[in-house]
This record gives structure tokens, sequence and C-alpha cells, in this order.
């Protein structure tokens, strides 16, 4: 199988890359702790084309959103059988209204209106680049 980078040219996202970040698919957020040491865990990636970034919705004092304030390299991945993504760039921890909202707002979409949460943060993820699987570019 072959691997291929992609930047981002939001204008001209191929559409079955797209489409496989567009379909339920859950994903892992790997952060890096203090010591370098990657930390991986589940999350929800919600694709914000008119945004141009990406989304995750978490918890202020989770882990991960620490890790992402403290560093802010992040890397997030997705994969079904053959088919695999991974989106590489920047996380920002926002918690103003607005931000939190349209992360909510894109995280639905993808899978599911959350439970509310007044700790709630998102992660706006600014992509460097796509890895992706043969097929999907």
């Amino acid at each position: 199988m072959r691997v291929t980078s992609w930047q981002p040219d939001w204008a001209d996202i191929p559409s079955a890359l797209l489409e496989f970040w567009t379909e339920r698919h859950l994903c892992t957020l790997t952060t890096l702790r203090a010591d370098g040491r990657p930390h991986l865990v589940p999350v929800g990636v919600a694709l914000d084309v008119e945004q141009r970034c990406a989304w995750v919705i978490t918890n202020g004092s989770s882990r991960k959103a620490r890790h992402a304030a403290a560093d802010g390299r992040v890397a997030a991945c997705q994969v079904e059988g053959g088919r695999w993504s991974t989106i590489e760039g920047t996380a920002e921890v926002l918690s103003d209204e607005v931000s939190v909202a349209r992360a909510v707002e894109r995280y639905a979409a993808r899978y599911r209106t959350p439970k509310p949460n007044p700790q709630r943060v998102a992660l706006r993820i600014e992509v460097d680049r796509f890895l992706v699987s043969s097929g999907l570019v």
C-alpha cells in the first residue's frame, strides 16, 4: 500500500479524502507529554473545511487538553480496514463560547450531539498535512 503526504489545499480537497473524514469513524489523538513521550487517546475529530481546521471537544482538565496547551503538536488518525488517514498539526485549546459551539456543531454533524458539559473546551487543530493510504487522494 502506498502512503501519500498531502498538504491541505482546502479549496481543492480530494473528494475521497473529504468523504473519509466525514464518515463516522472513531479516531485517535496523539499529544506529547512533558518528557516527549506520546499520549494516545480515542476521540472524535471533525474536519471543518469552511474554517480550514479540525476540531476535538474535551474536558478542559483532560490530559489531552493540558498536553495540547503546553506543546501544541498533535496527530489524529482514523482507520477503516485498509483505508486510513492521519492529520498532523498544531492544536490550540479554546474555551470561548463561539469556538466551543463551532466544535460541538461539527462534532454533532459527524457523530452525535454531545451531552452538555460546562467544562468543555475545543481543540482547534491547524492541519499542516494529511498522511493517507492509497486511494484517498
